[in-house]
């Protein structure tokens, strides 16, 4: 079957190659994929950002979303049979996605929304489950408070700002000058053009900031939190209890202990707590999702479309940070 593969890290690493068809363990899915959709987070295991926390093996096939249609099952799999439509992030150890077929672990699977399409289902599963972790079972969002989304016309504001609003919350965020009206319409309060404002110098007294850029947007943040809020970042630092949930070794728990200090000494100087989200999968999560979907209170964003063969070249596209929502990989 075609893959798109790397075989060492690197930026400009990746290619088109024949590769086997997976093997089925007792609770996996053999599912023949329609689409998968690109994310930074494919960009960053391409260039080795996550070896320490992923140690992956060569040749390694890329892709952490995906729909499609199941083609065969384990004999231990009982919630899913041939021909059922589903989408999913298959867990972050056997990733590989943009790939004519992947076999993934029953827990991670959903049924795909009846009322969308592959393409933009494959939109969904890392960015939605991403903020369904922070929003509702890191931050537990209640009606009536004031989330800060950063960057709201990425693939996770497009998300987060649909289901914070669905949760009832008052909803700030940022984007650029171009995307204003249209990140408003997604359903957001405030839009500030990171343009023309500072986010910063604008909002106050907010319960909850959902940080996905650098280092300097996180330590800013933390001016517009309220006594008691929480500061979640999915861009990091990692912190000591990512480390512990993930079962790294002590060393790789000391150096992120080391790495978040400084934000968690400040935000508790704040009265303001500090998380570190690194979003897993979820099939039970997805099928919550699932019914938001075919409520219409969330709908998919989608960017650009590639074909398989140029998945490189989205790659690249989702790297320079101008996509409008998400981009992806159609191979069917």
């Amino acid at each position: 079957m075609k893959a798109f593969l790397i075989d060492r890290y690197g930026k400009s690493h990746g290619r088109i190659g024949e590769v086997p068809v997976p093997e089925l363990g007792i609770n996996d899915v053999l599912v023949e994929v329609h689409a998968s959709s690109v994310n930074l987070l494919d960009s960053k295991i391409r260039k080795g950002e996550f070896k320490l926390i992923l140690p992956y093996s060569f040749p390694l096939i890329m892709g952490n979303d995906l729909a499609g249609v199941v083609v065969r099952v384990g004999s231990g799999v009982h919630n899913f049979k041939a021909g059922d439509e589903v989408y999913a992030r298959p867990p972050q150890s056997r990733i590989g996605a943009f790939a004519e077929l992947i076999a993934v672990d029953e827990s991670a699977l959903a049924l795909k929304p009846k009322n969308i399409s592959m393409e933009q289902a494959a939109a969904l599963p890392l960015v939605a489950l991403t903020a369904w972790q922070v929003l509702v079972e890191t931050a537990r969002l209640k009606k009536g408070q004031k989330v800060f989304i950063h960057a709201g016309s990425g693939g996770v504001g497009t998300i987060a700002i649909q289901l914070a609003k669905h949760l009832g919350a008052f909803v700030a965020t940022t984007t650029s000058t171009s995307n204003v009206g249209w990140v408003k319409a997604l359903g957001a309060d405030v839009v500030i053009d990171y343009k023309q404002q500072n986010f910063e110098s604008v909002l106050r007294d907010y319960d909850v900031v959902l940080n996905s850029l650098g280092p300097v947007e996180l330590e800013k943040s933390l001016s517009i939190l309220k006594p008691g809020g929480q500061l979640i970042s999915i861009s990091g630092p990692p912190t000591p209890e990512f480390a512990q949930e993930q079962k790294l070794f002590w060393g790789l728990g000391w150096v992120m202990r080391l790495l978040s200090s400084g934000i968690r000494r400040k935000a508790r100087k704040q009265d303001v707590r500090y998380a570190f989200v690194f979003m897993r999968a979820s099939g039970a999560q997805l099928k919550k999702i699932t019914a938001l979907v075919e409520s219409e209170i969330i709908t998919p964003v989608i960017d650009r479309t590639f074909p398989l063969e140029s998945t490189a070249e989205a790659l690249s596209y989702v790297e320079r940070g101008r996509a409008k929502g998400k981009v992806v990989i159609k191979l069917i």
